[in-house]
């Protein structure tokens, strides 16, 4: 895999499709990787779009280039880590399409970059405003277990011994049976959970939300800032909704359109928290309509 040195990292990037397209970079979940896009990159690759996967920090060929450097994992480290990537391959404006973990950094993304995104799409994770963590229902609080879970010392070593085990939980409990098998959690397990900085990426990005004491690096505190300042976002966005998700339930996103110039919420029902790897096609579908009403001048320099 290709990939670009940046202040921080050997970031790891696929690319698939047209060389002249107007680009798509396609942003991974968690617990998951790059291959999850697999049959939807390919779709966007047909239709001529340049499309850029890059692993996030934790998962596939990207190496923190330091030791000492924070595992930062934070919407905003990530948000940056993209732009290091367009920036290194001379493209100025892009769309992003981004699940769960991917969702939140194309929200912070049209937070702090309008002007280079022509859309964004977000798929199983709501827009927050500001960025803001606030604490959920005592009901939702249910659904993020694992989270509180990674809050306790003893919690997070049980992650740290154990990766493959808890990414697999959450495969188990986050959607409808019968849309993975032991092969592909192994595949992804691979490139992934069994990373050496998967633990630490995956303690920082959550721990950071409620733990005041968690490192975070202090070079992303711009973003932080910048995305602290934000309501309302102004980049076309689409919000594609598992039915069916039992980790962030379809409640969990209703009543934002206020919060955006131009929006469209789409429910997938018998769909959970993946929805690009349980109904691709239909996922392709949305991705490639959002796409063609909002052309923009992607990929231009």
């Amino acid at each position: 895999m290709p990939t670009v040195t940046t202040d921080v990292l050997e970031l790891a990037y696929a690319e698939v499709g047209s060389p002249d397209g107007p680009v798509v970079v396609l942003l991974h979940g968690w617990p998951d990787a790059a291959r999850s896009w697999g049959p939807v990159a390919a779709r966007l690759a047909a239709e001529g779009h340049r499309v850029l996967l890059p692993d996030w920090r934790g998962t596939g060929g990207t190496r923190f280039r330091e030791a000492g450097t924070v595992r930062d994992a934070t919407a905003s480290a990530l948000a940056s880590d993209v732009l290091d990537l367009v920036d290194a391959l001379g493209i100025e404006r892009f769309a992003v399409v981004g699940h769960d973990w991917g969702a939140r950094v194309a929200y912070v993304l049209a937070a702090v970059v309008p002007e280079r995104l022509t859309s964004i799409a977000g798929l199983a994770l709501a827009y927050q405003p500001r960025g803001e963590f606030v604490f959920p229902s005592f009901a939702q609080a249910q659904n993020f277990w694992y989270q509180w879970l990674m809050y306790v010392d003893a919690g997070a070593e049980a992650v740290r011994r154990d990766p493959v085990g808890f990414a697999r939980r959450q495969w188990e409990t986050w959607s409808p049976p019968g849309w993975w098998d032991e092969a592909e959690l192994e595949a992804t397990a691979e490139v992934a959970f069994r990373h050496p900085d998967w633990p630490a990426t995956t303690l920082n990005g959550y721990r950071t939300r409620f733990l005041p004491d968690e490192p975070v690096d202090a070079r992303y505190d711009d973003v932080r800032a910048r995305v602290a300042a934000v309501d309302h976002l102004t980049v076309p966005t689409l919000m594609v909704q598992g039915g069916a998700d039992t980790c962030d339930p379809p409640s969990e996103s209703e009543g934002l359109e206020g919060h955006f110039d131009a929006y469209r919420r789409v429910v997938l029902e018998a769909v959970g928290h993946f929805p690009q790897r349980e109904d691709p096609d239909r996922v392709a579908d949305l991705v490639i309509e959002h796409l063609a009403r909002h052309p923009g001048s992607a990929g231009a320099p």
